[in-house]
């Protein structure tokens, strides 16, 4: 059986520019108990973000919107839009790696 990734629990996951130094990703999980486990802060959190991202555990925000079953992160890009070395100006590509993040399956017992 094929992995599960947050990419299966979501109606989307995308990434955009919050500014020229700033990369925002949101989950838009499809229902509650998509929502329950995107939002779990023992699987998502800043220390994993860090690690698949890059990025200083500490300059990382994540915001999470029950009501919408919402999953909001931000983090400074790694270069500035537009500059030189700026491989995605958009930050259209950033979500990815998040998508591709495998859930872990509840046991029949956790459920």
């Amino acid at each position: 059986m094929p992995e599960t990734t947050l990419a299966d629990l979501a109606h989307e996951v995308r990434s955009k520019n919050a500014g020229p130094f700033w990369v925002t990703m949101e989950l838009f999980l499809r229902d509650a108990d998509g929502y329950r486990i995107a939002a779990d802060e023992s699987f998502l959190n800043e220390r994993v973000i860090a690690e698949l991202y890059r990025v200083e555990e500490g300059t990382i925000q994540i915001f999470r919107i029950p009501s919408l079953n919402v999953v909001k992160i931000s983090f400074p890009r790694p270069v500035s839009q537009g500059s030189l070395r700026d491989r995605d100006m958009h930050a259209g590509q950033h979500h990815v790696p998040l998508a591709r993040m495998p859930v872990r399956q509840p046991a029949d017992h956790d459920r």
